[in-house]
């Protein structure tokens, strides 16, 4: 299965709040309709739902959760945490969770793009996994700079998870560690979608 493309406050309006997804916010009256229509779930569509709210937050095809997922089984600790620590460093989630783009969509373009060095480095991957003391920057060009700068001046300015530090006016961040499942932003219960894709790994 592909990336999704679709409409994106139709799966926010579904699933919740997704700030990976779209900065935007839709109308709350939404909301109120969705869960009065809802009803009584299943099992089956609460572990469904869990999965596909992690997969539309961080912008992961069917292919890539289910391989983290596997990846994740056959690592030391909890299969939820080691599954969210995969995600977590992917450089398209840092660049995110540093300000340097308003959404991952975003950030997965900066990087395809070739605006974004790794310690010294262009890397085109989205995908690519970070390692604590890796250095993050935007290319020493000045459209990089002026794309990563607009970001930075739209950013929230929320406070940075521990895993991470911003330099603003060298448009740079360092990985200082691996994250730790508390500083995950997104409300999501792991275990469950371990739990639904337990039959296929």
């Amino acid at each position: 299965m592909s990336r999704y493309r679709g409409p994106r406050f139709k799966k926010i309006r579904r699933l919740g709040a997704l700030p990976g997804l779209t900065s935007k916010r839709p109308r709350a009256t939404g909301d109120l309709r969705n869960q009065l229509r809802s009803g009584k779930r299943s099992q089956y569509r609460i572990r469904l739902e869990e999965k596909q709210k992690l997969r539309f937050h961080y912008g992961l095809t069917e292919r890539q959760l289910l391989k983290y997922v596997r990846i994740a089984g056959k690592a030391k600790g909890s299969t939820g945490q080691v599954l969210l620590q995969l995600i977590e460093m992917r450089l398209d989630t840092i660049l995110f969770r540093l300000g340097m783009a308003s959404t991952i969509p975003g950030a997965r373009q900066l990087v395809n793009h070739r605006h974004i060095l790794v310690n010294g480095r262009i890397v085109d991957i989205p995908s690519y996994r970070c390692k604590p003391q890796d250095i993050i920057t935007a290319k020493d060009e000045k459209q990089s700079r002026a794309l990563i700068q607009n970001y930075l001046d739209l950013s929230p300015h929320e406070e940075l998870p521990k895993h991470l530090t911003l330099h603003p006016f060298e448009y740079k961040g360092l990985v200082n560690q691996i994250i730790d499942s508390k500083w995950v932003s997104l409300q999501i219960n792991e275990l469950l979608v371990v739990e639904y894709y337990s039959r296929q790994t």
